[in-house]
């Protein structure tokens, strides 16, 4: 099994800047794909974005509500992937869900395609 930690939620003001971490321990030789889900009260948990973690492919998918304002990177040494929010609008507030699978970002990356997930993180976009 894989574990998976969320921090680096909060309150933040329009136009301004979070940093998210994911950290993952357990099985985690067996994860090809971290991905980043977010979820607003009264919708449906919605793909943010995703990061192929395998020594041969780094590739990243993102929605194109959060294109040139959110990257996700990741530091294999610390089995950790981030999610670096910038531009931030009262639209992007929800709960930040990190989450694992084992399959490559080109076999799915809506929620059911993940095997794994963290507790959640929330964040607040507000004025």
């Amino acid at each position: 099994q894989v574990q998976l930690v969320e921090s680096g939620g909060g309150l933040v003001q329009p136009g301004g800047s979070l940093r998210l971490s994911c950290a993952a321990s357990g099985r985690t030789f067996s994860v090809h794909t971290m991905g980043w889900f977010r979820q607003a009260p009264g919708k449906e948990r919605e793909f943010v974005a995703a990061i192929a973690i395998t020594w041969n492919d780094s590739s990243t998918s993102y929605v194109d509500s959060v294109k040139g304002r959110f990257t996700i990177s990741r530091d294999n040494a610390k089995n950790t992937v981030y999610l670096q929010m910038n531009s931030l609008k009262p639209d992007d507030t929800a709960v930040y869900y990190c989450a694992a699978k084992r399959g490559g970002p080109r076999y799915g990356l809506g929620p059911a395609d993940f095997q794994a997930w963290g507790q959640g993180t929330q964040v607040t976009v507000s004025s």
